[in-house]
Parts: structure tokens; sequence; C-alpha cells
């Protein structure tokens, strides 16, 4: 093998990541502008600031995991970077996915009949969870992983697949279909027991004995990581990166909770109608007079 095609930091092109990410942007500006304003009516909101930045995180999270670097150091040399693909792809893109979709658009898309009873059979928790949390552990299966990191139209279907079920595990807690959505505790119940179950194949493949992926035992190392350390810091990354973003979300629902909870419990304490004469007038009607003391 020659040295060029060995070098980890070579560039390569990658039209397809090109085309897909200029086809999503298009795509949603064409129904900002075009569809939206139809389907909402004169006055409506298409879209808020708050969707429309998501979109652009969201955005840019699927160019940067799926283009270059990112994206051959993971598919070739390294299986923690492969591991900081995934977390991007099916943690951090998909709430922004989710959130950045208005609720007019999805009710236009799926309709009110039989693919919206799928969806809504889909959304619910147990289900959602336990269909992405099956996807993930069937990703780090050691004959998938060194399967699709050699064969395009298998790579690609694993990203649909953990693309597609992640999405769905996010519509209870912040989808599009308020229906869909569970109680706020349920929610950090919910994201809870999605991070401890992830924690289940990390553990397996931090404490693993040998290689467990034999397409990244090679020898040429990026950064001078061995094979076991790069293994390691792959089930690291698992552990902690989905552990801490879905406890920082959790920890941000119980805050706003938290503050609701209390805001509708003292508002009563601090919030006072404003005195009138009206009212003055009738506290002194309601009011006997005083009696003056008897004079012996």
């Amino acid at each position: 093998m020659s040295l060029l095609a060995v070098d980890p930091w070579r560039f390569q092109q990658h039209v397809e990541v090109w085309l897909l990410v200029a086809f999503l942007t298009v795509s949603y500006v064409y129904m900002v502008r075009v569809i939206g304003p139809r389907a909402v009516g004169p006055g409506g909101t298409v879209v808020t600031r708050g969707q429309k930045t998501a979109f652009v995180a969201g955005i840019l999270i699927l160019w940067l995991a799926s283009d270059w670097p990112i994206h051959d150091i993971s598919e070739e040399y390294l299986y923690s970077v492969h591991m900081f693909q995934h977390m991007a792809l099916t943690y951090f893109m998909p709430p922004l996915v989710v959130l950045a979709t208005p609720e007019w658009f999805v009710r236009i898309l799926i309709g009110d009949k039989g693919l919206y009873r799928f969806v809504k059979f889909m959304a619910h928790p147990v289900r959602a969870a336990f269909v992405f949390n099956v996807a993930v552990m069937v990703s780090h299966v050691p004959g998938v992983v060194n399967a699709s990191v050699s064969n395009g139209p298998l790579h690609y279907a694993v990203h649909v697949l953990l693309v597609t079920t992640a999405i769905v595990m996010w519509l209870p807690v912040c989808g599009p279909f308020p229906e869909f959505h569970i109680s706020p505790m349920g929610k950090m119940i919910y994201l809870f027991m999605n991070s401890v179950v992830a924690t289940v194949p990390a553990g397996w493949l931090t404490f693993a004995e040998g290689v467990v992926y034999k397409h990244y035992n090679i020898p040429w190392r990026v950064w001078g990581i061995s094979v076991t350390d790069d293994q390691q810091i792959a089930g690291a990354i698992m552990k902690l990166g989905g552990a801490v973003f879905l406890w920082t979300i959790i920890g941000v629902l119980f805050v706003q909770k938290f503050a609701k909870t209390f805001r509708a419990e003292n508002e009563s304490a601090y919030v006072r109608e404003p005195l009138t004469t009206a009212d003055v007038e009738k506290a002194f009607a309601e009011t006997a007079p005083a009696r003056e003391p008897d004079r012996d």
C-alpha cells in the first residue's frame, strides 16, 4: 500500500454529502418561503427564530460529522472517531431536527390517517426507546461494524437506521405533535433510562479483552493511539457523551418544572390588584363606625 493511501489527513471529496446538505437546506427554505405562508394563512407564524436556529445547528452537525476529515478518520483509522460520529448523528442532531420542524408541516406531510397512526404507535415512549436502543446496540456488533465500514450501501443504511430511530425516540420529548408528548416527569425518567441502556455496550467495549473490531487493527495509528486505547476511548465517548448530554437536558427540564411550579404556587403572594378609590369607599362603608366611650 502506498504512503498516499495511508495518509489519514488526505482530502477526500464526498459529493453525496454535499448534495444531501444542499437538498435539505433548499427544501427547508422552500418549505418556509413557499409552502408555509399558504399553510398557516395570513398573519400566521411559519417558523420561529428558534426553529431556524435549530435547523442551522442540525445541518451543520450533519455536514461536519459526515464529511472530511471526521468521516474518513472514523471509517479508516479510529473507532473512537467513528463513535463520536455516531454520537453526533444519533444524540446531538436528531433533537435539533425535531425542534426545527413546524407542526403544520408534519401534519400536511403525514396526514391524519394510516401514516399518522403508525407514527403515533411508534412514538409511544416504550416502543420508541426500545427500537432506538436496539438499533444502537446492533450498530456496535463487531460483524456489523467491520462490514459497514467497507461497504458503502450498508454503511449509509446503518446511518439512516440510527438517525430515523433517534428522531422517533425524541418525538415523546420535543416532537412537533403535542399529543405525543409525555409529562415533564415522564420525560426526565424516559431520558434517564435511555442514558442507562447505552452504558451496556459502552461498558462491554471499554473492558473488552483484545481487539473487538478487526477493521481498525491496522499498523498506521493516528496520533499514536493504540487499537486497545482506541476501543476504550470509544467506550468512554459512548458512555459519557450520551449520558452527559441527556442528563443536561434532564437538568433543564427539572429546572423548568421547578420554576413553573414555584411561580404557580407563589404567584398569588406577589401579584396584587391595584387599589382603587371605589375599593377604599367600599371598605369604609363596610366598617362599623367607632363608638365613643361613655362619659359619666
